[in-house]
């Protein structure tokens, strides 16, 4: 047996109901056959799920048992429910829902409201935080950006809980909820956003689940039509389904039985939106007769992956963790976890940035490897510690591939020259599929070399190459493929936000990275404080930061690297403490150990020669506090250290160089494709400016200055300085750090 994880892109699709279930192991084979009463799936992570849920649905819908049009299929993202299509039609089962349960709850009521309600359907609101701010305003109460973020979650969270604004202080204190604020104030600025929506006529996303709901209540006849066209539901994700959003599903199925829920109680990591896992928990309660199946076959990690989640999970507590399932790899044995504690951040960062450097020379793909953090405000150190050595990456979240400029213009050329077909130049030496793709693609900026670094030309480079690759795949598949084939493959994907991958490391909260997976991942960060997050308080939100991370772990494939800083800043105290949850994990942390039911031992400890901070045996030079050479203080904020000297202290910067560099410093990343910022950011320019260096020694004592860009920047920053001309393009070797 296999991952399902590595399958073609472009599967033949199955010549019969019996083909379908091909490949699939016992349990997931008894899922897809269990197509009658309640069924629930309790899947561990990497077991295969949804190939399980999809198979389920395919082998109905081909054997003649479901009609396509009478299924939903609800998830939780856009993106999974987008997979989730285009496997269906890979199967042979197209025309199957497949949606959140946002948007099947949008479109029904965009169909039923002139019916239920008259007129039409009032505005979507995009982003409530506006309002929110508004309606604080009106209370006479001043939220900054941050407060203004945690009471706009406080408003959702109230409201998939079905709480109105008059029981919000109440609800608050019996869930033992931490309010930001004080909940009387709360409750008021969100039934002054309820009252600001309807004197605008506006709606948001909750309201969209809340309205559905309270239509079918009350209007018997529009539920029995929806129930009429709707006969089977499956939903993916259970555990992490709202109260409001369990009862738009029992509305939706009446007095039916027929669906079938897949979950996992230890990746409920979702509870601050109004996610719980009790639902999961409880079907067998509420469904006496319920088909249950246990899916614990991991494919996606090797044994000592599989061992270190497992043994994470051995030390949980709580009603989720009574129900953890203990998975088995099915995988051939690979490399330890990895362990390894920095001095400081910037060190943990650029120490993360140099070992992934040396996988992607090892040929792992620079898109198979991802940095996953607690917070988005983690990501900013490790962007720059890529961009100085030179590795593209994407942040998770950024738009969609399909919306991006260069595919949308990138599918109009294609499309035109699938119109013109043998009438179109262009195409007249292009022997096959790939080789025209290649040839349309080249009038768009792609070439077959890379642009040197990271940055917007690096980054548009690569959305183009991710079309070449998927024609190829295309083509591979499907020998007498055409181009207006491919336009239609395309068009299809759009249409279900179904992307091809794109090559960059990805950075990535733990949160965005539920559902994903890579063959590398590093976890980064992992102390107290951070992981669990300093404001978990309660045991049961302790127990959800344990499970964070058991996602997070659960990602990789085969490498794993987890790490931690002692303090914040260069120079700063070394207080910090490694997360307790790698207590008994890691060695020499204690003597619980891993407990699971994968092969391989707990972990390999990764300390550099000389002590802590660095990697890969390069002893980092011992730093001292970081004082300003103006006033003496000591300098915490990673600027003021670049610089030397405190913000507001007096500057003794070359104007003239300044200048002179900056005007370099756009030449470079102009020629380079990059940000400027990918060169040298402005901090360091100034700190250049100030202290104009006349050695290499001088020059690399800078902070932004590495070994790898004064091999490569060097002569012509010192040139600049002594007032020369700076000779060559790039000055220098490209050497490593």
């Amino acid at each position: 047996m296999t991952a399902a994880t590595h399958s073609t892109l472009f599967p033949q699709v199955p010549e019969s109901a019996d083909a379908v279930l091909d490949g699939l192991d016992p349990e997931q084979r008894e899922v897809a056959l269990a197509l009658h009463g309640p069924v629930c799936v309790l899947a561990g992570a990497g077991t295969g799920k949804t190939r399980a849920i999809t198979h389920r649905i395919a082998y109905g819908v081909r054997a003649g048992i479901l009609q396509p049009g009478s299924v939903l299929a609800v998830t939780f993202t856009n993106r999974a429910a987008g997979e989730m299509r285009g496997r269906l039609r890979q199967l042979g089962a197209g025309g199957v829902q497949a949606r959140t349960f946002h948007s099947a709850a949008l479109r029904q009521l965009q169909y039923f409201w002139p019916k239920a309600v008259g007129g039409d359907l009032p505005r979507l609101l995009e982003r409530k935080v506006q309002l929110v701010a508004e309606a604080a305003a009106r209370c006479r109460v001043r939220l900054d950006r941050n407060e203004l973020r945690d009471v706009t979650g406080e408003i959702e969270w109230a409201k998939v809980t079905q709480t109105v604004p008059g029981d919000y202080p109440a609800a608050v204190a019996k869930s033992v909820r931490e309010a930001p604020r004080d909940p009387a104030e709360i409750g008021q600025i969100y039934g002054m956003y309820e009252q600001l929506k309807r004197d605008r006529s506006v709606i948001d996303f909750e309201d969209v689940l809340l309205l559905t709901v309270a239509i079918l209540q009350d209007r018997h006849d529009i539920a029995d039509q929806i129930r009429r066209q709707y006969h089977h539901f499956v939903v993916d994700e259970y555990q992490d389904v709202s109260p409001l959003q369990q009862r738009l599903l029992d509305l939706w199925l009446g007095d039916r039985d027929s669906l079938c829920v897949v979950g996992d109680a230890s990746q409920t990591i979702y509870s601050f939106t109004g996610a719980t896992p009790d639902h999961l928990l409880n079907f067998r309660t509420r469904h006496p007769e319920a088909t249950v199946v246990k899916l614990v076959r991991d494919y996606r990690s090797t044994p000592q992956v599989v061992h270190l989640a497992n043994g994470l999970l051995s030390q949980a507590r709580g009603r989720a963790a009574e129900h953890r399932l203990e998975l088995i790899s099915q995988r051939e044995p690979g490399p330890e976890p990895a362990y390894t504690e920095y001095a400081d951040e910037p060190a943990e960062a650029e120490g993360t940035a140099r070992r992934i450097r040396d996988l992607i020379a090892a040929g792992v793909p620079a898109g198979e490897i991802a940095v996953l953090y607690r917070i988005n405000a983690q990501s900013e150190v490790y962007e720059q510690a890529l961009a100085d050595a030179g590795v593209p990456y994407q942040l998770r979240g950024a738009e969609r591939f399909f919306e991006r400029q260069e595919v949308r213009e990138a599918g109009i050329a294609l499309r035109g020259a699938a119109r013109a077909g043998g009438n179109d130049s262009l195409l007249d030496d292009a022997e096959d599929l790939p080789a025209q793709v290649r040839a349309v693609l080249s009038t768009k900026g792609w070439t077959t070399e890379p642009p040197a670094g990271s940055g917007a030309v690096r980054d548009r480079w690569e959305s183009l190459a991710a079309l070449v690759r998927l024609a190829e795949d295309f083509a591979r598949a499907k020998s007498d493929a055409t181009l207006s084939d491919l336009v239609a493959e395309l068009d299809e994907r759009a249409a279900a936000q179904h992307a091809p991958t794109v090559q960059g490391v990805t950075l990535a909260s733990l949160h965005a990275a539920k559902g994903l997976e890579w063959d590398a991942v590093f976890l980064v960060g992992l102390t107290e404080g951070m992981m669990p997050i300093t404001y978990a308080k309660t045991d049961e939100q302790v127990e959800e930061e344990r499970r964070l991370l058991y996602v997070g772990v659960t990602r990789a494939r085969l490498h794993l690297s987890l790490s931690w800083a002692l303090s914040r800043s260069p120079g700063g105290r070394a207080s910090r403490r490694a997360s307790r949850f790698l207590k008994g994990l890691r060695p020499g942390s204690g003597g619980l150990g891993a407990s699971g039911g994968s092969a391989g031992r707990g972990g390999a400890v990764e300390r550099p020669a000389g002590g802590v901070g660095g990697v890969g045996g390069v002893r980092r030079k011992h730093r001292g506090p970081v004082r300003c050479r103006v006033c003496g203080a000591t300098l915490t904020e990673a600027g003021e250290m670049k610089l030397m000297r405190c913000e507001d202290c007096p500057s003794d910067m070359d104007e003239g160089l300044y200048e002179r560099l900056r005007d370099w410093r756009s030449e470079q990343a102009k020629e380079l494709g990059q940000p400027a910022y990918c060169v040298f950011t402005d901090k360091t320019l100034m700190a250049i400016a100030e202290r104009v260096p006349t050695t290499d020694g001088e020059l690399v004592g800078i902070s932004g200055v590495g070994a790898r860009k004064l091999g490569r920047y060097g002569a012509d920053v010192l040139a600049l300085c002594a007032g020369e001309v700076p000779g060559g393009a790039g000055g220098g070797v490209d050497e490593e750090s």
